[in-house]
């Protein structure tokens, strides 16, 4: 096999897991996913609730990775699914952590309750799902 042919199949097996990443970072990380304890939310927005608002929550959540130290990673995005089964949600905020205990620093955090003043009043729905990747 030629190297072309190697990376090829290495590139197929890479997207046929579903383990696509943007770095080599988010890729080794993807690796360790087992046993990391996962904090699912997701919101509906109020239906009057500005662009501008729906932005400064967004970029208000992904700030708390740099806030509190047992977040080991939080992204988002925003439904893209062609199923509509999201129930009028439409954000998805994904936060890791090492174990439960990164959650309970997490929860009661001053960073975290500001976040939590901020998104609550624009709110119609919130859903939130936590479990141990395996």
């Amino acid at each position: 096999m030629n190297k072309t042919t190697v990376l090829k199949s290495i590139l197929f097996g890479i997207i046929a897991t579903g383990m696509v990443h943007t770095t080599m970072e988010s890729a080794s990380a993807a690796r360790k996913v087992r046993g990391l304890y996962r904090h699912v939310v997701m919101f509906q927005f109020n239906e009057d609730v500005s662009d501008e608002k729906v932005t400064e929550v967004e970029k208000a959540f992904l700030a708390l990775g740099d806030k509190i130290d047992t977040i080991v990673d939080v992204e988002f995005g925003t439904n893209v699914s062609p199923e509509g089964l999201n129930e009028g949600l439409t954000h998805c905020f994904l936060v890791t952590f090492k174990s439960k205990k990164g959650l309970e620093v997490y929860l009661p955090h001053k960073a975290h309750q500001e976040f939590v003043t901020l998104v609550k009043p624009v709110l119609a729905k919130v859903v939130v799902i936590d479990y141990v990747s395996r």
